[in-house]
């Protein structure tokens, strides 16, 4: 499995400050400020795990996490938000998510999150 971690999230403090977290962990970071910049550059055939914030003007996370879908990836997406409902970490299970994690993030949280995915 891949060192590569896409970051979506429209906050650029959030994507600069996961950036240089994952980056003293070894892996390689590229963060994107929408979804469809992200749709944009990065292909299925290219490995990796997607962190994806929820609330973001354009396509949303849920609906990224649809087309991500839909698209026939096996990228491993792991949901990052401030939301605070008790059923956010259910419906991106459900969603096919590994994970959800709610901000601020747990850096050794996030990093072990992210490892499990590279055992698959």
């Amino acid at each position: 499995m891949s060192n590569n971690i896409y970051i979506v999230d429209d906050d650029e403090s959030v994507c600069r400050a996961l950036k240089t977290l994952l980056m003293t962990y070894g892996f390689n970071v590229t963060t994107f400020n929408s979804a469809q910049k992200f749709f944009d550059t990065v292909t299925n055939d290219q490995p990796g795990c997607l962190l994806l914030d929820i609330h973001m003007p354009g396509i949303d996370g849920w609906e990224t996490q649809k087309k991500v879908l839909a698209s026939g990836s096996t990228r491993p997406v792991i949901f990052i938000s401030a939301e605070k409902k008790d059923d956010a970490t259910a419906r991106a299970v459900k969603v096919g998510a590994v994970g959800f994690l709610q901000k601020p993030v747990n850096g050794q949280t996030l990093v072990d999150l992210i490892n499990t995915t590279k055992k698959n």
